[in-house]
C-alpha cells in the first residue's frame, strides 16, 4: 500500500510520501534510545509543561487538523474538530495526573512484617522505546491516548502510522517536537507493514501497542511473543447493543443511530448487533430504521453531512461483501444496502438496517466497518445475553433497561472490556478502555493504561539486624 493522501471523497490522490529507507529507521531508532537514556531522568513537572504545551498547540491548530483528517480518511468535519478536542482534553488529563496514578506504593507494615524489611515500596520506571502500530479511523486520538499517558511516564515513541494518513502522521511527530520535547522522544516513521517486525525485534524497543485489526495484532503480538516484549492490543469489535422492554424505546433509537454510524461506521466501539425484546422489536425497527435512512450521505467537509465515505476503496468493497453474502442467505434488506447512487465518486455507501440474520451468515461473525446494522430479535433475557456473547469479539457493550435485576445480570454475564446503560459507547481518559477474547488485551487510557508500559518495581530494604 503506497504512502499517500488520497481523498475518499473524490479517490484523487492528492500527495504521495517516499517511505522511510533501512538508514532512515536506523537513525530514529539509535535516536529514541539516546533520547530514552535522558527523557526517563526527566520530572513529572517537566513532562507536565510539555505535554500542556502540545494541548495548547493543538488546541489552537484544531480546525487545521480537523481538515486534514476529513481528506485524508472522510469523517465528517464536525466529528473531526470533536476528536481534536478530544485529544486536548485527554493530554491536558494526563499532564494533571499522571504523577498521582504513578506515585509509590506503600504496603502497610503489618502485611510485610514477616519479610524482615524495614521499609517496601512499589515504584513504577518507564520500560523505555514502545512502538506504536496505529490506525486511520481516529487518527489522531488513536495516537494521543497512546502518546500522552506513555510520554508522561518518562517513555519515548515510535509511531507506524496507517500508509492513508501521512499527514496526520507528521503533524503528530512535529506537534511534540514544537511542544519542546527532546528530539527523538516521539518521532513518526513512514514506513509500510514490511518494516515494522524488525523494528520490533530490535533490541532498543521495549514494547509496542497496536490497535487495528485482528490479523494485524495476530501478527504483532506473535513477534513481540516471540522477543518476550510486552504489547498492548485493541482490535476489532462487534459489539451488541441491547433493547429490553422496560427502556425508553424512542431514546433507545435515537442514540442507535448514532452509536451506529459515528466515523461513518468506522469505529472498533460502534454498536453493530442490535438485539431487542420481541415486545419491543418492531417499535424499535421502525424508529431506527427511520432514523438511519434520514441520515445525509455526503460530502464531509459539508457541516449537514451526517456520513461520509468509507476512508478506503477495499473497506467499501469488504462492507459490500458481508451485505451481499448475508442478502443472498435471506437476510432482510429494511434501508440501504447499496452505493448512493447520487455519489457515484468517492467510496460511499449507505446507511444500512439488515434484519433476518443468521449464523450462517458471514455478518454475525465478522465485524463489519461501515454503516451497516444488523437486528436480533429475541424473546427472554438469558436469550440476549446469549445472543450478545456469541461473536468472537468482546470489546464493549450497550444494555437498554431500566429494570435494576436485568442490569446487574448483564454486568455479570457481558463478555466485554465495557458495559454502557442507557448510552452509547465512548472513551474517556480517566475510564479504562479495552476487551477480551479477539478484542485484545492490555487497556488503554486511566491509571491502568499508563501503567501498561511501566516496569512495576519492588524496592525492599532490610530491617536492621540491630
Amino acid at each position: 500500500m503506497p504512502i499517500a493522501t488520497v481523498n475518499p471523497t473524490t479517490g484523487q490522490t492528492l500527495r504521495t510520501f517516499d517511505a522511510l529507507d533501512a538508514d532512515g529507521i536506523e537513525r530514529r531508532l539509535a535516536e529514541a534510545a539516546r533520547t530514552s537514556a535522558a527523557y526517563r531522568r526527566t520530572t513529572f513537572a517537566e513532562r507536565s509543561a510539555l505535554l500542556n504545551r502540545a494541548a495548547g498547540l493543538l488546541e489552537a491548530e484544531g480546525e487545521d487538523i480537523a481538515r486534514t483528517m476529513t481528506i485524508e480518511m472522510g469523517k465528517p468535519l464536525a466529528a473531526a474538530r470533536a476528536e481534536a478536542a478530544k485529544c486536548v482534553k485527554a493530554m491536558r488529563w494526563y499532564a494533571a495526573h499522571a504523577e498521582g496514578l504513578l506515585a509509590d506504593e506503600h504496603p502497610a507494615a503489618s502485611d510485610v512484617r514477616d519479610a524482615g524489611a524495614s521499609a517496601v515500596r512499589v515504584r513504577y520506571r518507564p520500560l523505555g522505546v514502545v512502538l506504536a502500530v496505529m490506525p486511520w479511523n481516529f487518527p489522531l486520538w488513536q495516537v494521543v491516548r497512546f502518546a500522552a499517558p506513555a510520554l508522561m511516564a518518562g517513555n519515548v515513541g515510535l509511531l507506524k502510522h496507517s500508509s492513508n494518513v501521512p499527514q496526520t502522521a507528521l503533524y503528530l511527530g512535529d506537534l511534540f517536537r514544537r511542544a519542546g520535547f527532546p528530539e527523538g522522544c516521539f518521532q513518526t516513521l513512514l514506513i509500510g507493514s514490511g518494516p515494522v517486525e524488525g523494528i520490533l525485534r530490535d533490541p532498543r524497543v521495549a514494547a509496542a501497542t497496536l490497535t487495528g485489526s485482528e490479523p494485524a495484532g495476530r501478527a504483532v503480538a506473535s513477534v513481540a511473543g516471540d522477543e518476550v516484549k510486552k504489547t498492548v492490543l485493541e482490535l476489532g469489535g462487534s459489539d451488541p447493543y441491547v433493547v429490553m422492554p422496560s427502556a425508553d424505546i424512542a431514546r433507545a433509537a435515537k442514540t442507535a443511530v448514532t452509536a451506529r454510524v459515528q466515523n461513518n461506521g468506522q469505529s472498533c466501539i460502534a454498536a453493530k448487533r442490535f438485539i431487542v425484546h420481541t415486545d419491543v422489536y418492531e417499535e424499535f425497527a421502525r424508529l431506527f430504521t427511520e432514523g438511519m435512512s434520514g441520515l445525509t450521505v455526503g460530502d464531509p467537509m459539508q457541516e449537514s453531512t451526517d456520513v461520509g465515505p468509507l476512508a478506503t476503496e477495499s473497506g467499501r468493497a469488504d462492507v459490500e461483501e458481508l451485505v451481499d453474502d448475508a442478502v443472498r442467505q435471506g437476510a432482510t434488506v429494511l434501508c440501504g444496502g447499496r452505493r448512493p447512487p447520487e455519489h457515484p465518486n468517492g467510496w460511499f455507501y449507505e446507511p444500512t438496517v439488515l434484519a433476518d440474520v443468521t449464523p450462517a451468515m458471514r455478518i454475525d461473525q465478522e465485524e463489519t466497518f461501515g454503516p451497516v446494522a444488523t437486528l436480533y430479535r429475541v424473546g427472554s433475557l438469558d436469550e440476549a445475553v446469549e445472543r450478545a456473547n456469541h461473536t468472537p469479539f468482546g470489546l464493549s457493550s450497550n444494555v437498554w433497561t431500566r429494570d435494576d435485576a436485568e442490569l446487574e445480570r448483564f454486568v455479570h454475564e457481558l463478555e466485554a472490556g465495557g458495559v454502557f446503560v442507557n448510552g452509547m459507547t465512548a472513551s474517556h481518559p480517566a475510564l479504562p478502555f479495552g476487551g477480551v477474547k479477539r478484542s485484545g488485551y492490555g487497556r488503554e487510557l486511566s491509571g491502568h493504561g499508563i501503567r501498561e508500559f511501566c516496569n512495576i518495581t519492588t524496592v525492599w530494604q532490610a530491617a536492621d539486624p540491630a
